[in-house]
C-alpha cells in the first residue's frame, strides 16, 4: 500500500477510530483521488527542463522581479494549490515563460501533488481523439481534478469555434472547482487575446492567475552565440 501523502494515515486515505470503530477521510484523500484521476495525463517533465532551477541558466538571465514572484509562489505552493491560485506568464518567444512555468510544475510533482502539462495544440489533439472513443467527458473530469494544470502556448492554436469552446470548457471547469492553472501566452495585449480566445475565457484566467509579463530578447539566441 502506498504511504500517506501527508504522513498522517496508513496510506488508505482513511483515519480509523478504534474506540468508536468508525473511519473518516484523511486530509490526503482528496489529493489521492486527484492523483488517481490524473494518472493517464501527461505529468512528464521534458528532458530539456528536468534540471531547471532558480539558480541556473536561463532562469538567472530572466527578469529578477518575475523570477522572485515565481519563487514566492513556489514557496507557498501548497497554499496556492489548495486555494486554486495560478500564474500566467506572458511575453514574446524565448523570454523564459515555459522555463518558469516548468519550475512550478516540477515543484508540484516533487511535493507529491498531481500535475499535468501540455501545449495547447497537443492538448486539443488529445481531446479530438476522445470523440472517437466516447471518453471526452472522462478526460474533462481528469483535467479538472488534477491539482495543477500547466498549458503552454494559449493563443497559438488556429481559432475555430470548436477550439474556443473546448478551451473555455477546460478553463471554466477549473475555475468553478478552484483548481490551479499555470499558463503561457505569447500575446501581451489583453484586447488582442480577447479576440483570439474570447473575453469570457480571458476574464476567468485573469481572476485565477497572477499575471507575470516577460519582456526582452530571445534567450535561445544566447545559446547559439555561446
Amino acid at each position: 500500500m502506498a504511504s500517506c501523502l501527508l504522513g498522517i494515515c496508513d496510506g488508505s486515505g482513511f483515519l480509523y477510530e478504534e474506540e468508536t470503530n468508525t473511519a473518516r477521510d484523511c486530509p490526503c484523500r482528496a489529493q489521492m483521488i486527484a492523483r488517481n484521476k490524473a494518472r493517464s495525463l501527461s505529468a512528464v517533465i521534458p528532458e530539456r527542463y528536468r534540471d531547471v532551477a532558480f539558480d541556473r541558466f536561463p532562469v538567472t538571465e530572466i527578469d529578477p522581479r518575475i523570477v522572485s514572484a515565481t519563487r514566492r509562489f513556489v514557496d507557498r505552493l501548497e497554499t496556492n494549490l489548495d486555494a486554486g491560485r495560478g500564474l500566467w506568464f506572458m511575453g514574446p518567444v524565448g523570454t523564459g515563460k515555459t522555463t518558469l512555468a516548468m519550475l512550478v510544475t516540477k515543484s508540484a510533482l516533487e511535493r507529491g501533488r498531481s500535475a499535468a502539462r501540455y501545449s495547447l495544440p497537443g492538448l486539443l489533439s488529445m481531446i479530438r481523439k476522445t470523440f472517437d472513443t466516447g471518453s471526452h467527458n472522462d478526460l474533462l473530469d481528469r483535467l479538472t481534478a488534477v491539482d495543477l494544470l500547466h498549458i503552454d502556448d494559449i493563443g497559438a492554436e488556429q481559432t475555430t469555434p470548436w477550439v474556443l469552446e473546448e478551451l473555455y470548457s477546460i478553463i471554466n471547469a477549473r475555475y468553478e472547482e478552484q483548481r490551479s492553472l499555470v499558463i503561457t501566452t505569447n500575446i501581451l495585449d489583453r484586447e488582442t487575446l480577447c479576440q483570439q480566445i474570447t473575453e469570457r475565457t480571458v476574464s476567468r484566467l485573469t481572476e485565477m492567475c497572477d499575471e507575470l509579463p516577460l519582456l526582452g530578447h530571445d534567450h535561445r539566441l544566447d545559446l547559439r552565440i555561446a
